[in-house]
């Protein structure tokens, strides 16, 4: 019975989301009420759960998807990705642009959302293909293949980091063993399958092509770079440096407070806003309005993880995620198959890769426990679920055919086979990496 409810309350959320065009906010607090009271959860009880969720959720993650919203607005308004995205091409030559533009992704995919990433590249992505006489998808697929994979596997960004703190997974050894994955999923998705991609010669939207700033107007390429990674290097230094230090030694303690990613975002906007801010002749009233812009601009998606929390805090209290656990704990699928697999329905269901992820987290919580499978993997299995087979309920579909001008048909052929790639290898990669460290 718990079963059956929980079947029927994903599947009326995902008709909500989907076809009632209900904001997913609203549809996660109407089916958490909904499956709570079909689950005989006293109405007391089942408030104080949803606030319980919400807050818990929303709790740990609020500040550090603030804080990377404010680095994504610098590093955008700034000029440095065009920057980065200069010196890529530059060092790697013309006859690897495609290769250019999947370090670029990769780069600034890392402290970037995904829909700030693509809409600052793919102007720089169609304006290159046009100078160049290439067929735009060709160039732009290994771009967009790193900023799906950044977005799916890799904290700080919104969804992994949301299930790195359900699980209490390592951010460092989450993000390492990310970028692990990450390497061959990027290659087969981006480069090995974009290199077929030569026959989509559709001209893209011509409106977007990108007014090119001059040297003096963007940042230098060491700042770019710098203020970009800050916070990867940061978080990734705790991890690396912890093993070797003695417990309790101030440098140890500094260490690992500045390696918190809270901590460290923090540090890199406030390094953000002189280096690409005041440093660039803005004064700091004009990159506090900045800040300003980028939060309201993720506004809703605190609503969106909130709700997710709520519909995971129920079905945990009124414990249909333990009787999900105990089933599935007689399946002879590994724990990471069964998450990857949770995840990529919903996502084709729904739509969304953070809806997806959150989730799935909260599913799996009581199967994690009891399996023992490493957590810092089960992030990177579900998030790769996350991104299965993006298609017409998804904005990313949409805003790729409306900037590569592909018909319907094409962008199945090119965009959805591309994030299906991602979810895939990352599975894979997650598989193969449990061989060494499971």
């Amino acid at each position: 019975m718990p079963l059956l409810v929980t079947v029927l309350g994903i599947i009326l959320l995902v008709l909500l989301i989907s076809y009632v065009r209900l904001h997913a906010f609203l549809a996660f607090l109407l089916v958490s009420l909904g499956v709570g009271l079909a689950l005989g959860m006293s109405p007391v009880k089942l408030v104080d759960s949803i606030q319980k969720g919400i807050g818990g959720t929303l709790g740990s993650i609020l500040g550090i998807i603030a804080l990377g919203a404010m680095l994504g607005k610098l590093v955008a308004q700034s000029g440095a990705a065009q920057r980065i995205a200069a010196s890529m091409i530059r060092l790697s030559g013309t006859g690897r642009i495609r290769w250019a533009f999947m370090l670029t992704g990769f780069v600034v995919g890392l402290p970037l959302f995904y829909s700030v990433g693509f809409l600052l590249l793919a102007p720089l992505v169609i304006t290159v293909a046009q100078r160049y006489k290439l067929p735009a998808v060709y160039v732009g697929i290994p771009m967009l293949a790193s900023l799906s994979v950044t977005q799916g596997y890799l904290p700080p960004h919104p969804a992994p980091l949301a299930i790195l703190k359900q699980f209490n997974a390592d951010m460092g050894l989450t993000l390492f063993y990310g970028i692990l994955v990450a390497i061959p999923a990027i290659l087969v998705s981006g480069i090995l399958f974009g290199s077929t991609l030569k026959r989509y010669t559709t001209l893209p939207n011509q409106a977007l092509i990108a007014p090119e700033l001059t040297d003096q107007q963007m940042p230098s390429t060491g700042v770019s770079f710098l203020t970009v990674l800050l916070p990867i290097f940061l978080i990734s230094l705790g991890t690396l440096l912890n093993p070797f230090l003695i417990d309790g030694s101030f440098i140890k303690q500094a260490l690992l407070f500045l390696s918190e990613p809270v901590v460290s975002m923090l540090v890199s906007v406030l390094v953000a806003m002189y280096t690409l801010g005041i440093q660039r002749g803005r004064s700091l009233a004009s990159v506090t309005d900045l800040l300003v812009d980028s939060v309201k601009e993720v506004a809703m998606l605190f609503l969106i993880f909130g709700g997710a929390g709520a519909l995971k805090q129920v079905l945990t209290d009124a414990g249909v995620s333990q009787s999900i656990a105990d089933l599935m704990q007689g399946s002879s699928l590994h724990p990471y198959i069964i998450g990857w697999g949770i995840a990529a329905i919903i996502r084709v269901c729904v739509g969304s890769s953070t809806v997806s992820g959150i989730t799935t987290a909260g599913i799996m919580m009581p199967l994690l426990k009891a399996s023992g499978v490493e957590p810092n993997l089960m992030v990177l299995s579900i998030g790769a679920g996350s991104m299965m087979f993006s298609h017409v309920n998804d904005t990313g579909f949409w805003l790729f055919r409306e900037y590569f001008q592909l018909s319907m048909a094409d962008t199945l052929k090119t965009w959805s086979v591309m994030e299906t790639l991602v979810s895939v290898c990352g599975l894979a990669g997650v598989m193969a990496l449990n061989l060494f460290v499971g």
